[in-house]
């Protein structure tokens, strides 16, 4: 539901995770060229991988020297970037690592530190430099380029999956990851520079979206979609507190792996239609997800005892990069994570009546976030 939870959004490896486990502070927005007019989708992370092991060096699992040692990976990765344009061009992610011992983040509400970069619950700031050279090092699972942000953040819908990510959930390990939302609807100000050009970022046009994953291991497979820029085909206007955000999960049942679930939730003005939170209600969300030649498509149907919504989404490929990690275990998939921000669709939203179901609106998505990787 609708409901901020910070402690969820702070840092949270402990126990065996600290030295198996991940944290990854995500965020995607717009933004428009000051020269040009172009709009672009930026996004932003914050990766924490085995804290429990670092030191004062990061040890990246896929380096021949931690690889021939057997040694996981342990360091804190700032990943920036931006998706490819309508024609496919200029799609950028920029990975640049530091040791464990260069962080030093506040529990909750959380803010983290290190070097350059800077994130809290209301601003992130940074700046990455990627050399040819670097680049050239497969280890560092990087493209070069140059990139600053200096950032506003307003989180105005948050999405909690109840007990699904509650402490006791965590300590019986019930999920491979955990999910909070706790901006699916952002509203970002300021701006962005990549390779020298400015963009300027707008609140109002931003359509942005922050949320948190952690646990001991990758979704797989894994799938998400989300959108803040809804138009509602009754009024034709953009909705600007509603949103949509759907996250894949892998329940577990003593330590034996379930069918793969989604959690969806909806928030349409000002109302939260959720569905797969609780754990006997899983199954109520079936999806769908088709491969073509130039597109992926997802066709996701949910249902609760009082709404049913049916969406149907997709993604040019040419708008999609490949987004890259490894495991906490060091493993790098053979499967790409495809990921992009142009994804367009439509959203039906029914009611449940005694006489069936009445259709409340039809929203149409644009600009939405996607993410897909086959298990």
């Amino acid at each position: 539901m609708n409901l901020s939870d910070l402690t969820r959004n702070a840092y949270l490896l402990r126990g065996p995770l600290a030295k198996r486990g991940y944290m990854r502070w995500f965020h995607s927005f717009s933004g428009t060229c000051a020269d040009t007019g172009e709009v672009r989708t930026f996004f932003i992370e914050f990766l924490v991988l085995n804290p429990g092991l670092g030191g004062d060096q990061p040890i990246l699992g896929q380096h021949p020297y931690y690889k021939k040692r057997g040694m996981k990976p342990s360091y804190v990765c700032v990943k920036a970037g931006v998706f490819p344009d309508e024609e496919g061009e200029g799609g950028r992610q920029l990975n640049s690592y530091y040791p464990i011992s260069s962080l030093k983040p506040t529990f909750s509400p959380l803010v983290m530190q290190v070097e350059d970069c800077f994130y809290s619950e209301e601003r992130i700031r940074g700046y990455i430099d990627i050399t040819e050279e670097e680049a050239r090092h497969r280890s560092f699972m990087t493209d070069p380029g140059v990139m600053e942000w200096e950032l506003e953040v307003y989180k105005a819908v948050a999405c909690r999956t109840g007990i699904l990510a509650s402490p006791l959930f965590q300590a019986l390990n019930a999920l491979d990851s955990f999910w909070h939302g706790e901006g699916i609807k952002s509203f970002f100000r300021g701006t962005v520079t990549l390779d020298g050009i400015l963009y300027e970022v707008n609140a109002e046009t931003s359509f942005g979206y922050s949320d948190k994953h952690w646990g001991r291991s990758f979704n797989r497979p894994w799938i998400q979609l989300a959108c803040g820029k809804l138009t509602s085909t009754h009024t034709g206007r953009v909705l600007r507190h509603s949103a949509l955000a759907v996250n894949g999960c892998c329940p577990r049942f003593l330590f034996l792996p379930l069918r793969h679930k989604l959690m969806l939730q909806l928030t349409y003005t000002g109302e939260d239609f959720c569905f797969g939170f609780k754990p006997f209600l899983l199954s109520r969300c079936k999806w769908e997800t088709k491969e073509t030649n130039k597109r992926y498509i997802w066709h996701i149907i949910a249902k609760n005892r009082t709404a049913v919504i049916k969406i149907s989404g997709s993604c040019t490929k040419r708008q999609m990069i490949r987004i890259k990690y490894e495991s906490p275990d060091g493993i790098l998939s053979r499967n790409p994570l495809m990921a992009g921000g142009a994804a367009v669709g439509t959203i039906q939203l029914f009611r449940r009546t005694a006489g069936g179901r009445e259709l409340i609106d039809t929203l149409q998505m644009e600009q939405g976030f996607c993410a897909c990787q086959r298990g």
